[in-house]
């Protein structure tokens, strides 16, 4: 196998990288010459036509399943540490103040937001008197408690709230004029169906504002954070955003801090 991606390596059309001893290959974006571009994209393209067997997608499942259980338990079990253990990586105040203003300047309507994972539900009190509905969404019932909590204490009367992932029914077809995901991708099993299932809540011109790390190489978060991802670079958002109908049109890189670098993006529901 190695023999193997190494050829698709040195032909430009997998990427590395490493964690550790582990190094993780993947499809390359971009091609390693401009003038090999429709070729690139046409190898690509057919790849992505072909189809997996069954006892492939049950494996894939499981792998999704796995990584999904192991954050759900890490919040799970961590509800009650959450400002600790964010503080060891980015606190809130950090990046709180440049995502409400990034909302302020790209916000396109005032009747729905949707949060992902709103944590400890300290920026439901920034959506609340610009919306007229509220939705927070979370998997970890504890953490989903610690927000519903801050909200009656701070009388934010128009959130509501869902034990459930992006994959949740209620998320569809929801229409939202704006979702935030604050620090809660590097969390999921899968970030590319995150940005599907996120797409398909907005109505078309609504925006998805992410916030989240740029790639890293802090292994110990792991097992102390719960991550499941070392950061993103940007390519990767941008690439999973346009397979889910999403544009990019803004991104902010903030000041780096304890050896970590946080950007905020905004996307667009195309029409």
């Amino acid at each position: 196998m190695s023999h193997h991606l190494k050829t698709l390596s040195d032909a430009g059309l997998v990427a590395t990288r490493r964690e550790g001893n582990t190094i993780f290959y993947r499809r390359r974006s971009q091609p390693p010459e401009a003038g090999l571009e429709p070729l690139h994209r046409g190898l690509l393209d057919t790849v992505d036509t072909l189809d997996l067997t069954p006892d492939e997608k049950e494996r894939l499942r499981n792998i999704y399943h796995s990584r999904a259980a192991l954050s759900q338990q890490f919040f799970q079990d961590n509800a009650d540490k959450f400002k600790a253990q964010q503080d060891l990586i980015a606190n809130y105040e950090q990046y709180a103040d440049t995502v409400a203003q990034t909302l302020a300047e790209h916000q396109s309507g005032k009747d729905c937001a949707i949060e992902i994972g709103p944590g400890d539900g300290r920026f439901l009190a920034t959506l609340s008197p610009r919306f007229a509905r509220v939705v927070a969404v979370d998997n970890a019932s504890e953490m989903l408690d610690t927000s519903r909590r801050r909200a009656q204490e701070s009388r934010l009367e128009n959130v509501e709230f869902i034990l459930g992932d992006t994959s949740h029914a209620a998320l569809y077809g929801a229409n939202a004029d704006c979702v935030i995901a604050n620090m809660v991708l590097h969390h999921t099993p899968s970030p590319a169906d995150i940005f599907r299932d996120l797409a398909r809540a907005l109505h078309p011109g609504g925006i998805f504002i992410l916030t989240d790390l740029c790639r890293h190489d802090q292994v110990w978060t792991r097992e102390s954070c719960g991550d499941l991802w070392l950061g993103f670079d940007e390519s990767d958002l941008t690439d999973w955003a346009a397979v889910a109908g999403l544009v990019i049109n803004n991104t902010t890189y903030l000041t780096q801090r304890n050896g970590f670098r946080v950007q905020i993006l905004v996307f667009t529901r195309a029409a």
